[in-house]
């Protein structure tokens, strides 16, 4: 099988995208209050949506990054988050935006946005490109969900299958084997 031959039904057009990326910008700025603003990417998969967002976002910020992994039993929660890679910056006084590339047990997510908001941001919310509600696991909702998607894997937009795929320009349907 090609890698070609895997990508399924396009979700999200490239065009759909930009219009995405414009309307997150213009959601920033409604609620930027004058405070230091710090947009926030959960690596790998949200980098391309945090560029597009970036270059369209009229105010002033800063932009972080974090890896994370949040580690579960095959029944329940443990509550646990490893950081891989922490923001650099003390964000105490900022606004706080994470923009994300997908929500689906909304368990990790939880526990960053109870991370940093312990970490005296002024406020902490969450833009997602995409939302699965059909996978939540833990009474989560972001604050901006952009598309909301069935419950199938996707690739595309920097979301990968085992590192593939992730300069697609659009978001389809993985279907590899």
């Amino acid at each position: 099988m090609t890698e070609q031959s895997n990508i399924g039904r396009i979700l999200v057009s490239e065009k759909e995208l930009a219009v995405a990326a414009k309307q997150a910008a213009v959601q920033i700025e409604k609620w930027y209050q004058g405070n230091p603003m710090l947009l926030v990417s959960i690596l790998n998969g949200a980098f391309i949506f945090m560029a597009d967002v970036c270059r369209q976002v009229r105010i002033p910020y800063e932009i972080g990054f974090m890896r994370v992994r949040s580690y579960y039993d095959s029944t329940a929660p443990t509550g646990a988050l490893e950081i891989l890679m922490d923001l650099s910056q003390d964000i105490a006084g900022y606004d706080v935006v994470i923009l994300e590339d997908i929500v689906d047990t909304g368990q990790t997510l939880r526990l960053v946005t109870e991370l940093l908001a312990s970490r005296h941001a002024l406020s902490v919310r969450v833009i997602t490109l995409l939302d699965k509600p059909s996978r939540r696991t833990v009474a989560y909702q972001p604050e901006l969900a952009l598309f909301t998607i069935p419950n199938v894997f996707v690739i595309g937009y920097g979301m990968d299958c085992a590192e593939h795929y992730r300069g697609l320009p659009y978001i389809a349907e993985y279907i590899g084997t």
